[in-house]
């Protein structure tokens, strides 16, 4: 159960260390956020893994701007938002994100 979340750097070709993430829920039409994390040196965000989290629409938030700001450059997106769907309280799933300043790729996986 749980939610895996890794993000690359695809300009320095290593792992994105610093990356503000925030995982929303929609509720009723609208994005609710539920938690909130900064990638560690590997680029993983680890609290999330472990979490139970309810069937439903969800939304990860890069903010990629500040990342990108930090390392001197700019970010053509100053947030990277990617929408998923967990189908029950047991599903496990990882996202697997490679960010450059103006593009990203997206990999998402089902654990169980």
């Amino acid at each position: 159960m749980g939610i895996t979340v890794q993000a690359q750097d695809g300009v320095y070709g290593r792992s994105a260390a610093g990356v503000r993430a925030r995982l929303e829920q929609s509720e009723n039409g609208h994005w609710r956020a539920v938690a909130e994390a900064e990638t560690d040196p590997e680029g993983r965000v680890r609290g999330w893994s472990g979490r139970k989290f309810d069937r439903g629409a969800y939304r990860l938030v890069l903010d990629s701007g500040r990342y990108f700001v930090g390392l001197g450059l700019s970010a053509a997106y100053p947030e990277i938002a990617l929408q998923f769907r967990l189908h029950d309280e047991t599903d496990a799933c990882q996202i697997h994100v490679l960010i450059s300043p103006c593009s990203y790729s997206a990999y998402f996986g089902a654990l169980s």
